[in-house]
């Protein structure tokens, strides 16, 4: 009964803090995790809350694919790739070169890998505001964002399977590189068809919410499949609401996960994750999480905006999608919540990774006002 009641109390807070951080013009997954903060002074975590939230960080990547729409990238995709591949690329050296000099080497390649990922809700609000969601400029953030994700997702995947083999085995890397192809092609190429098929037959089954609970089955199963083969579990989520995401069942599947992922599992992993911060570790934490806050900022800049530049754009607009996908928040949490499970990182490190977050969140709406209204 006391677990229920504190699933209870987490959920209260999360939609109370949200609401008060929005008003204050914050992201609500801040408010969440600090409302995790606060009631961690009081509560621990526990074994069921911590399978709770590790359901809503594989549904907040099963409705991450989901919302990913192959025919846009298909539109804005090549520059889109070179923009996130450049980004990708030059966020996890910077990430990896900073955390060097402060962790083992095997963290340092896990920081290089969360730093690598964009959230661009934020950027999607302040673009909307200043109507130029539908520029060019707007249009490769978005896609560079998705590609940049996956990217994400995969360099986890390889890093945590590198360090679970305790060093760099190329063998282990080239398994590990296959797999994620062979996974990539099978659910972009067959899933979408496989999805209807299998949707066809359990529209059949007339019971209350069926497709739901096989939409739910086939988002665990998958994400349970990935882990078996030695990948993160967060891949084989994100790729299954990619091919439920082609189907025709798209809209139905969504609008549910929608309901039960932001009215339960979501809100709880986010202040799980304020729950686990260390308090004690702030002050240690100091002039590490400062200096990589700052190339977390600077590495999306310089990478995407040399990515942009690569791909055509002039020298303005390269700097604001730099700028746009500056922003961190929901794959990052979910790729440290993947590795604290795995046992290959340490809890301090979120204090760190929060820190981050919190930064380049709410330094991007400025940045960006800033960028777009020079010039115009």
């Amino acid at each position: 009964m006391e677990i229920l009641l504190l699933i209870a109390v987490m959920l209260a807070t999360a939609k109370l803090m949200g609401y008060i951080f929005e008003r204050f013009g914050q992201p609500v997954v801040l408010g969440q995790i600090f409302g995790g903060l606060l009631i961690g002074i009081f509560f621990e975590t526990n074994e069921v809350i911590s399978q709770f939230a590790n359901l809503g960080v594989l549904l907040l990547l099963f409705i991450a694919g989901l919302e990913s729409e192959l025919e846009e990238f298909k539109r804005v995709g090549k520059q889109s790739v070179v923009v996130a591949g450049v980004g990708v690329l030059v966020s996890f050296l910077l990430g990896f070169a900073v955390a060097y000099f402060f962790v083992p080497l095997h963290e340092a390649v896990l920081y290089g890998a969360m730093m690598t990922p964009t959230s661009v809700s934020i950027t999607v609000k302040v673009l909307m505001e200043l109507r130029k969601l539908n520029t060019r400029e707007g249009t490769t953030i978005l896609a560079a964002a998705v590609v940049d994700d996956i990217l994400g997702i995969l360099v986890l995947t390889v890093a945590i399977s590198i360090i679970k083999g305790g060093s760099v085995d190329y063998s282990s890397l080239l398994e590990v590189i296959i797999s994620v192809s062979l996974l990539l092609f099978f659910f972009l190429y067959f899933g979408p068809g496989l999805a209807d098929g299998a949707f066809r037959f359990i529209s059949r089954i007339d019971l209350p919410e069926s497709e739901t609970a096989f939409a739910l089955v086939f988002l665990i199963v998958f994400a349970y499949l990935a882990e078996h083969l030695n990948l993160a579990s967060i891949l084989g989520a994100y790729l299954t609401g990619l091919a439920l995401g082609q189907s025709s069942k798209k809209k139905a599947i969504m609008d549910h996960m929608n309901v039960l992922g932001y009215s339960l599992f979501i809100p709880l992993f986010f202040v799980e994750v304020g729950m686990r911060i260390e308090l004690g570790y702030i002050p240690h934490a100091g002039l590490f999480a400062v200096l990589y806050t700052i190339m977390a900022i600077v590495s999306k800049i310089v990478g995407c905006g040399l990515g942009a530049r690569l791909a055509g754009f002039d020298w303005a607009s390269s700097l604001r999608i730099g700028v746009g996908m500056v922003p961190r928040m929901g794959v990052e949490l979910a790729m440290l919540a993947v590795a604290m499970s795995s046992g290959v990182i340490g809890s301090d490190a979120l204090t760190v990774a929060i820190l981050m977050v919190f930064v380049t969140t709410v330094i991007t709406p400025p940045l960006l006002k800033t960028v777009f209204s020079a010039g115009h």
